[in-house]
């Protein structure tokens, strides 16, 4: 009986809290009542809080779209992540388009030019893909997860005692208006003179109150300058990430696209031999610092390869990419392999005969280096 009684006298005293506040609240509205200014530094700091939290979540927000297009699997993530499962892993784009280059090149023949570079590329695709997997967990990690912990952390605290600081400021406000109020009566009756010490009694717990309250929230606001310098830092990480996701990229392709340049270019049957392939010109323009004399190395100018093709002798050279022989009459290279080349009377001057070992064949003068 003694608790049920306790219980209806504080349910009653909450619901006189809430009247109040309400009715301070309304009046502050319609200017019927006076309203307790904050201090101008804790409002700066309520304005960054809320400044922070905005551009945190848009930021957040468009971070996810970037590393994860696909509106459907945001969602599906977010469901596993409130239930607090792990998604199923699932191949993204690069992968699927690798798989299905490598499919085809299957089918119609690694043995043939074009079979040959839908396989190359596929592969190149897949390592792209898992470039792009990485850059996803390592950005989530490092980056998304310390933006959302403020949100749903660190700034629901802030948000939380940001609205016991305003309930605690109409709890002041209102006291002041019952002492205004019952000053306003004593002068016209004696008998108000107990409400009006009751009044000040309260004025002076509401403003201990609400000072105690103001002086938490700042605590808390003043965190902010912490959580940016926090932000920072993972945002570097974020940037070192994506940095290294795109130099993987590049390399990948700049790979690659040595490896295409090795087929033949007038590719259409095993009996072309007129013709020697060369190497694309965004090839010599990405790699170029690759075809710079360095080391005693001497670059394949069209003057050293004229006096090569007309002394006797033989020279090293060093190869610069892959090459697959287009028939039997024809050496494969490997790219930075060192090979003795010479000519040979009567042949086409976009060749040269290359040896290695015991193995010996035509080899397309575009693809060598000589040396010293």
């Amino acid at each position: 009986m003694n608790i049920m009684d306790f219980n209806v006298k504080k349910l009653a005293a909450d619901a006189g809290t809430f009247l109040s506040r309400a009715v301070q609240f309304t009046e502050e509205k319609l200017g019927q009542a006076e309203k307790t200014e904050l201090d101008a530094h804790l409002e700066n700091l309520l304005s960054k809080a809320e400044c922070t939290k905005i551009w945190t979540e848009k930021i957040m927000k468009q971070t996810e779209v970037l590393l994860q297009p696909n509106p459907n699997a945001r969602i599906e993530e977010f469901v596993y992540e409130k239930l607090d499962r792990k998604a199923p892993s699932r191949i993204n784009n690069p992968e699927l388009l690798g798989q299905y280059m490598i499919d085809a090149g299957t089918e119609f023949g690694p043995g043939t030019a074009y079979g040959n570079a839908l396989i190359k590329c596929g592969e190149t695709q897949k390592r792209i893909g898992t470039a792009d997997r990485e850059l996803i967990q390592t950005s989530a990690l490092n980056f998304l997860t310390p933006l959302r912990n403020f949100i749903e952390g660190d700034y629901k605290t802030i948000a939380k005692e940001r609205k016991l600081l305003q309930n605690k400021r109409l709890d002041l406000d209102a006291a002041k208006t019952r002492l205004k109020k019952a000053k306003a009566a004593e002068t016209r009756a004696s008998i108000w003179a107990e409400e009006v010490t009751k009044s000040e009694q309260e004025l002076r717990i509401t403003q201990s109150e609400f000072d105690r309250q103001a002086e938490i929230t700042r605590l808390l606001l003043e965190g902010i300058s912490s959580t940016h310098a926090h932000h920072l830092r993972c945002l570097n990480d974020f940037v070192e990430a994506q940095m290294t996701y795109y130099a993987q990229c590049y390399q990948y392709m700049l790979d690659l696209q040595k490896q295409l340049g090795s087929f033949p270019s007038n590719y259409c049957n095993n009996n072309q031999t007129s013709v020697a392939p060369v190497p694309s010109a965004s090839s010599n323009v990405i790699g170029s610092s690759a075809l710079t004399s360095t080391s005693g190395l001497v670059i394949a100018s069209p003057t050293n390869l004229i006096d090569l093709k007309e002394c006797s002798g033989s020279r090293k050279a060093r190869v610069l990419y892959d090459y697959d022989a287009a028939n039997s009459s024809e050496l494969s290279l490997l790219a930075d392999e060192v090979i003795t080349v010479f000519s040979v009377v009567g042949m086409d001057s976009d060749w040269l005969m290359g040896e290695r070992g015991n193995q010996k064949g035509r080899v397309p003068i575009t693809y060598l280096e000589l040396l010293n």
